[in-house]
């Protein structure tokens, strides 16, 4: 068997050196001095080098060294390029060496996005151990499902033992309490086996509120031109840049070459503010694409702002079309509270998501109170991502509850069958595919100085919705400190054996196979978006030509009204039948079909 060992070559961080040693560097501008301790010893102090930088060689350091930055302050703080924090985010950091997993899927090269069917999956959820060695175990369930890419929710080192991954504060060590880094890069090499890409949800519009040594360390590396949500934004475009930038790419490049990662997920991207004459977002995009030639490595955006411009081959691969999203839970639930009551008896926006990718490309957005979009008709549909279900979707509702809880079945079957078909690519959330029983609430494991805030702030979220303004009702809402909470959101993989879950589990598989049959492999030829119409209130036909000949065609009634017209219910579509949900075009149903060229 052929071995490959893997390692990306970092400019900072703890670096192993070939004679032997290790080579520790930091960028920290605002400091004249800074010490580095390593195994509990007295601070070394570390020479000073132009740019901000401090850099110490250690001969007698190595893999399993344990070590921390001092500041002039006596602060002690770990590597902000940490590979590894065995006692999380306030204890030290320890030196990795990255050559030492022996990789043996030396020829794997990824596969081609066409063929993606994508299931996003948090790690310490997904198993009742919540490890990475243990949802190693599952990766054959995945594979037999028609699964064909894992999205892994962020992994970077977040304070606690439980958290969504978003206020991770060290963005190069996977998280202790997951495993080490070895045990993740065993799920990927595993993953690779099945024939399965993994691609792996990052954060760079913000640190965490818990952890986050890098104010103390080089406060330039935050601005207060630009806001997020999340308080200072990070300086990607002001003096002393650079280094920040550095920082992310490397970020990026770090999880492609020495994980083996089949791409990257990037969160909230309208959050990344860069007014630079190079957005930091096309030079990542670039980088990684030169460092990766002859591998199929995909970039996917969550972008808010549905910029078409960023969705080429060259730079990003694909979004989250929370537009999709929005018109199909709306469909199945009726729902109409905040931004769902801009979709809700929008038949035209129905359309013009499934068929084109965004629904407001460019067009007033009520809830927004601005214009939202550009237009993406031209764009081929596997530039879009749908799902009637992800972490966000059912994790910020109040108690985590999934689509299936709260839609009727038919309706819920017919909205798959949109989403599980279309020419976009299809995602899952972890254990949709059997109507999982388990909620998502938000968790997270903060200290006590955060605790009752993030306690307080989840309910006065709730605040504002009629069905919470009674604060008895809101007292309900699961405490995102609480384990229990946490506890509650792990998978019961033993409901798949019962009955229902089991015949979902089996649509799901039965659905999937005609996707890999009959969609894939005509993915390649259609190059943009579809063309559709208005059938009645809720219901869409909508129409993708083949580039070789042909029609794809999407009949669809996401209502629990007949279609009463004589003229469309009394006229059956040409072509051969390849799902068919529901009665004709009676309620909550759909037919999709394929005319092939004469």
């Amino acid at each position: 068997m052929t071995f490959a060992h893997r390692a990306h070559a970092m400019p900072f961080g703890a670096t192993l050196l070939p004679g032997g040693g290790v080579r520790f560097r930091l960028w920290a501008p605002a400091h004249d001095r800074v010490g580095l301790e390593c195994d509990g010893t007295p601070p070394q102090p570390m020479r000073q080098e132009p740019g901000g930088w401090h850099g110490l060689d250690v001969a007698l350091a190595g893999a399993g060294t344990r070590y921390r930055f001092v500041l002039p302050d006596g602060l002690r703080v770990p590597d902000p390029a940490s590979r590894h924090q065995p006692e999380d985010v306030h204890g030290p950091s320890e030196v990795v060496d990255p050559a030492a997993h022996r990789w043996t899927d030396a020829a794997w090269r990824g596969r081609p996005w066409a063929e993606a069917v994508v299931y996003e999956l948090h790690i310490g959820a997904f198993t009742p151990e919540g490890s990475f060695r243990a949802a190693i175990e599952r990766l054959p369930h995945l594979a037999a499902l028609g699964v064909t890419a894992l999205q892994i929710m962020p992994v970077a080192d977040f304070p606690g033992g439980r958290n969504w991954g978003y206020d991770g504060v060290l963005p190069f060590a996977p998280d202790a309490s997951y495993g080490r880094p070895e045990d993740l890069k065993a799920l990927v090499q595993a993953a690779h086996g099945l024939g399965l890409m993994v691609l792996l949800d990052v954060v760079y519009n913000h640190f965490g509120p818990e952890g986050a040594y890098l104010h103390a360390i080089a406060p330039q590396a935050f601005t207060d031109r630009h806001s997020t949500p999340w308080g200072a934004a990070l300086n990607f475009d002001g003096p002393d840049s650079a280094p920040v930038r550095d920082y992310f790419i490397h970020n990026a490049l770090y999880w492609i070459e020495e994980f083996h990662l089949d791409g990257l997920r990037l969160d909230a991207v309208h959050a990344i503010l860069d007014d630079s004459p190079r957005h930091v977002l096309d030079e990542l995009a670039e980088r990684v694409r030169a460092a990766v030639p002859g591998r199929h490595v995909h970039l996917v955006l969550e972008n808010e702002e549905n910029q078409a411009g960023r969705l080429v081959p060259q730079h990003y691969t694909a979004q989250w079309n929370d537009d999709a999203h929005h018109v199909l839970h709306v469909a199945a639930t009726g729902e109409r509270s905040g931004y769902y009551a801009d979709y809700q008896g929008n038949t035209e926006l129905l359309g013009r998501a499934l068929a084109e990718g965004f629904a407001f490309q460019g067009q007033m957005m009520p809830y927004r109170g601005h214009p939202r979009g550009e237009p993406s008709a031209g764009l081929p549909p596997t530039a879009f991502i749908a799902f009637l279900q992800n972490h966000d979707q059912i994790g910020n509702r109040a108690f985590g509850d999934r689509l299936s809880h709260i839609a009727p079945k038919a309706a819920l079957r017919a909205v798959a069958s949109v989403a599980l078909l279309l020419p976009q690519i299809p995602m899952l959330f972890m254990g949709e595919e059997w109507a999982a029983a388990q909620p998502f609430p938000f968790f997270c494991d903060f200290g006590p100085d955060l605790a009752d805030a993030v306690r307080e702030g989840r309910r006065a979220e709730f605040a504002r919705f009629p069905e919470f303004a009674d604060p008895v009702t809101r007292e309900r809402i699961p405490d995102p400190l609480a384990e229990g909470t946490f506890a509650s959101a792990k998978l019961g993989w033993e409901d798949m054996a019962k009955p229902d879950h089991a015949e979902t589990l089996a649509w799901h598989r039965a659905i999937l196979a005609v996707r890999h049959a009959e969609i894939i492999p005509r993915l390649p030829g259609i190059r943009r978006g579809g063309s559709w119409r208005v059938l009645a209130p809720g219901a869409v036909e909508i129409m993708w030509s083949l580039e070789a000949g042909g029609t794809l065609r999407l009949r669809a009634n996401l209502s629990d009204t007949a279609i009463a017209d004589p003229a469309i219910s009394g006229n059956p579509e040409a072509g051969r039948v390849i799902w068919q949900e529901g009665q004709g075009v009676g309620p909550w149903s759909t037919r999709w079909s394929i005319e092939d060229p004469a």
